[in-house]
């Protein structure tokens, strides 16, 4: 079995995965590292949580401390865009973990922050700047950023970045960049305009594809529970009471459901936080830490939101609303069974969602077990039925969807204001 040390990394990263735990590369890093130390650009096909981010980190750290460059005033040596600001504050910690022997600058750069710190980061010149596009494209128009100086260029979760309208910034962003630079493209599904996108970005690349987003955790317990939109509040209230619900992650579609969640959570004597784009980034930090540190056990938040969440101990996915996009099923329950642990994924599903199921299930190639918790005809509500078991037949596959992959007629704009 390939080990860290077996992938010629300097010493002082060594021993900084040493000081984190960290022995063993994953399938992606074992693949990405060699040929990132080459210098060769990379197309990854990955989702979250399959430890893509130290598969670009130490490389990058690695060619920074080889090549002894400043960057100047307002320029950055190494580029990593990320599609959400705790998606980028998450990649910014991990360089600094894995970084932590090297006198290296880390800055991020992400919008609902404050302009002034980020500008005063800018004008110092920066090793390794993580950003998200909106806000970097707004320091660049305000001369507070220049991209003349940058070597490494990383796009974090293209497919995300599509989601949310990026594409037009990013193309951008990358016409500025110097012509010699190396590219690293990581999407978790690689639909015909994030292809187009990373044939622009890249020059001859490797490409590795690990865990494709059709392949459910394998340590997930799934179940989907059948119930009237009207009692879903209660199902979750009941279900986040029991103790062996540690911590959950509660997934909605939209923000003000994500809030009516926590409302009726916090009502019912549940200690909540909930997390989405209309919460400033000071309040989606302070939600995020309670959850982390364990102050709070159950955390509702959004798609948007909720990529870069990496919190290990997650007990319970809870997908309160079935999202509309199948991939974003596999994303979701790949926040619980991290780091060899198991979870489980408890999906409700009321009338309107029939088809949203049967679109996960074409994706993943399996029937999901069922309970039904639907109210009786006597009012009474139906007793917990045990799940049958998970049969592994397999469904039809799914049609191609192309760019119009999101299905139910809504498109990016729509689904950017409903997160």
């Amino acid at each position: 079995m390939t080990q860290f040390t077996d992938l010629d990394l300097v010493e002082p990263i060594l021993r900084a995965l040493a000081r984190e735990g960290y022995a063993t590369p994953t399938p992606i890093q074992a693949q990405s590292i060699p040929h990132l130390l080459d210098g060769r650009d990379l197309l990854g096909i990955a989702q979250t949580g399959t430890g893509k981010t130290a598969a670009f980190a130490l490389p990058i750290l690695q060619h920074l401390i080889n090549d002894k460059t400043r960057a100047p005033s307002r320029g950055f040596r190494a580029l990593i865009m990320a599609p959400t600001r705790e998606l980028a504050a998450q990649i910014a910690d991990s360089f600094r973990a894995y970084g932590q022997n090297l006198r290296l600058s880390i800055a991020v750069v992400v919008g609902g922050a404050k302009h002034g710190p980020q500008i005063k980061a800018l004008a110092r010149g920066v090793d390794v700047l993580v950003a998200t596009p909106g806000r970097l494209i707004d320091h660049l128009e305000s001369g507070n950023a220049r991209l003349d100086s940058t070597r490494i260029v990383v796009l974090d979760e293209a497919d995300h970045m599509l989601d949310l309208g990026f594409l037009v910034p990013i193309r951008r962003i990358l016409k500025g960049l110097p012509a010699e630079r190396q590219g690293i493209f990581f999407s978790a599904t690689m639909p015909d305009p994030i292809g187009k996108l990373a044939g622009e970005m890249l020059r001859n690349p490797v490409r590795v594809a690990v865990a494709p987003v059709a392949a459910t955790a394998d340590r997930v317990e799934q179940q989907v529970m059948l119930v009237e939109s009207s009692r879903k509040r209660d199902l979750l209230a009941e279900i986040s009471a029991k103790p062996e619900v540690t911590r959950a992650l509660v997934f909605t579609r939209t923000k003000h459901g994500a809030d009516k969640v926590r409302s009726h959570l916090e009502a019912s004597g549940i200690a909540a936080a909930a997390i989405h784009g209309n919460k400033s980034q000071p309040q989606r930090e302070r939600a995020l830490a309670a959850f982390k540190s364990g102050r709070t056990r159950i955390l509702v938040a959004t798609d948007i939101a909720a990529r870069g969440i990496d919190v290990d101990g997650v007990s319970h996915v809870v997908n309160f609303d079935l999202p509309n996009v199948p991939e974003s099923y596999v994303h979701r329950i790949g926040r619980t069974a991290r780091a060899g642990a198991e979870g489980i994924a408890i999906s409700f599903c009321d009338e309107t969602e029939r088809g949203f199921l049967r679109d996960i299930e074409r994706l993943v190639r399996q029937r999901l077990p069922v309970v039904d918790r639907r109210e009786r005809r006597d009012g009474a509500a139906a007793p917990a039925q045990a799940a049958r078991p998970q049969r592994r037949e397999q469904a039809p596959a799914p049609a191609h969807r192309g760019p119009a992959r999101h299905g139910n007629g809504q498109g990016y704009a729509s689904r950017r204001r409903a997160a």
